[in-house]
């Protein structure tokens, strides 16, 4: 459990940073809401 919610731009498409942790795919982080 994390504070927010980080927007992340992989090769599969924006998606948030727990969507990416599960899936394993690194990316730029473009934002974190809190």
């Amino acid at each position: 459990g994390g504070l927010g919610i980080a927007i992340i731009s992989t090769p599969q498409g924006v998606m948030t940073g727990r969507e990416a942790w599960h899936r394993r795919v690194g990316g730029e982080v473009l934002c974190y809401v809190w």
